[in-house]
């Protein structure tokens, strides 16, 4: 997911990233995606301090890479359709303080919701509203000025304990040049897991067709329906079905199972008798059921098996993580 709006943010001709990551991730994140040489970017990491303490926070702590630029903030858990180039494009031509992207939602209570006068301006942003004063969520994307971090020693924590990035748009919105725009095509923020599952469908569906390529052999005897990619040394056998769009990484084994439309397999992955369908399966994962698994999301080597497999046969054995849906 965070290398999908990092191709979006290098598109637009931003190549020099920072990530914020976890206490104790800098090496992991690291290792996943590189310094960003190989998609002509430089990436730096830069571990949070201090805690969680909101989105505002994140950014400040940040400040010594950030201070006297122009930069872009952009969540990664956030999808959306096309290029952010105009964005971009406008908050420099048009020499804002500030650009934010909005987008029309079912459900603004969840997220920051502009307010916005009778003439259409913009008065303020307010953070998970009860009762929302416009249909608009503001998106995980936006665009500051070096004032940032003026405005950030202005706010306080909110009720929940957080420093909400809602309260630097309003500052920018009495203290500076402020500008809005709606996103025209679909946005999503994957943060939970249907939206994931969701998010995943929908970027399968803007990949370009030289995106779905097979880089391993396989018998003529598998049956590939539809828009298909098969990582390198994986192995299908001939009783397999695989009905796109899918993505399916490198070194799996798949055996007489069905693999169906909106599913990504990752590397290392083992299925077997099983049908899976619009699923996103991660690296190491084994799957060896009779079951048919659908919307789901099977964690970094979890393993799957057919219940009559196991001792005693009387009920279900049962390793859950923490946060975990299990449905049986």
């Amino acid at each position: 997911m965070l290398l999908y709006p990092i191709k979006k943010i290098i598109d637009a001709g931003i190549t020099d990233i920072i990530i914020n990551v976890n206490p104790g991730e800098v090496q992991l994140m690291a290792d996943t995606l590189g310094d960003g040489s190989k998609y002509g970017a430089h990436i730096k990491y830069v571990e949070q301090r201090g805690g969680a303490k909101g989105l505002a926070h994140v950014v400040a702590n940040a400040e010594e890479y950030l201070r006297g630029e122009r930069f872009l903030f952009f969540l990664g858990d956030n999808i959306i359709l096309g290029s952010i180039k105009k964005f971009v494009e406008r908050f420099q031509n048009e020499e804002l303080n500030c650009m934010i992207a909005l987008s029309r939602v079912k459900d603004p209570q969840r997220f920051g919701v502009p307010e916005f006068g009778a003439e259409g301006q913009l008065v303020r942003t307010i953070e998970k509203p009860k009762n929302p004063p416009s249909p608009f969520a503001v998106t995980g994307i936006y665009l500051f000025d070096e004032n940032f971090f003026e405005a950030f020693k202005t706010i306080e924590p909110s009720a929940r304990g957080e420093y909400e990035i809602t309260d630097i748009i309003t500052w920018y919105i009495r203290n500076g040049k402020t500008g809005h725009e709606e996103i025209t095509g679909w946005w999503k923020d994957t943060g939970t897991p249907d939206a994931l599952i969701e998010g995943n469908a929908l970027i399968m569906d803007d990949l370009p067709r030289e995106h779905f390529c097979c880089e391993c052999e396989l018998s003529e005897s598998v049956q590939i329906q539809g828009m298909v990619s098969i990582g390198k040394n994986t192995r299908i056998n001939a009783d397999v079905l695989i009905r796109g769009p899918v993505v399916i990484g490198e070194n799996c084994e798949i055996t007489s199972s069905y693999i169906g439309p909106y599913t990504s397999i990752g590397n290392n992955v083992k299925i077997n008798q099983t049908e899976v369908e619009h699923s996103i399966i991660f690296d190491g994962a084994t799957i060896d059921t009779t079951r048919r698994i659908v919307n789901s999301l099977i964690g970094l080597n979890a393993t799957l098996v057919d219940y009559t497999r196991t001792h005693p046969k009387s009920g279900h054995r049962l390793i859950v993580g923490d946060n975990s849906f299990v449905e049986l």
